[in-house]
């Protein structure tokens, strides 16, 4: 039985993959599975049981008010020097064929003693727990960190504290991509030392 588990378990880990929201096909995921993956993020490992991660959803015709506040954002607070209309109309379009948008935030715990690198890795944590469950379920899934993902501007339009972050943004939806086996640049023996 044990070894059933761990093959489920394996397959799920070695067919999770990034698929752009370019690539998905605008099919809509109801909320409750939303809600179900998220669930699955609350069992992420944390230090002192901090529960630093802190999601905001986006999903219906939010999705898309998202991507034109997080354009508009881009176009308000880069320099005009640095602003590339291109980078505009991407954010801008990014969630088109998504079902749902998942800001991924960093609620800073109140325990000075717990490192803010330990509450980035539980949110990471976290995020993969969704991650596996989406794989599970045949759900496409893209983690993006670009635009105004770690600028002050966006850190206050989720309403987040001076202490916490925004990570990046999980897209969620379907895809006519069919789950694949992924591939290592480096072989797994010049990752590891053994004492």
């Amino acid at each position: 039985m044990i070894s059933m588990v761990l093959n489920n378990i394996t397959d799920i880990i070695t067919h999770r993959r990034t698929v752009k929201p370019t690539n998905m096909n605008g099919k809509k995921i109801d909320d409750g599975t939303v809600r179900e993956l998220l669930h699955l993020a609350d069992w992420a490992p944390t230090h002192g049981h901090t529960e630093p991660w802190y999601f905001v959803v986006y999903s219906g015709d939010k999705v898309q008010q998202f991507c034109l506040d997080h354009a508009e954002l881009y176009k308000s607070y880069t320099p005009s020097a640095g602003y590339i209309p291109g980078n505009y109309e991407k954010l801008r379009t990014q969630g088109d064929l998504a079902s749902h948008v998942v800001a991924i935030c960093m609620k800073r715990g109140t325990n000075p003693k717990i490192p803010e690198i330990e509450e980035i890795a539980a949110v990471a944590c976290a995020v993969e727990n969704v991650w596996l469950g989406a794989t599970a379920q045949g759900i496409a899934a893209y983690w993006g960190s670009g635009g105004m993902t770690y600028h002050p501007a966006m850190q206050d339009y989720l309403g987040l504290g001076d202490n916490d972050k925004v990570l990046g943004f999980l897209y969620l939806g379907y895809s006519e991509e069919g789950p694949r086996t992924g591939r290592r640049v480096k072989p797994l023996e010049e990752k590891i030392k053994w004492m």
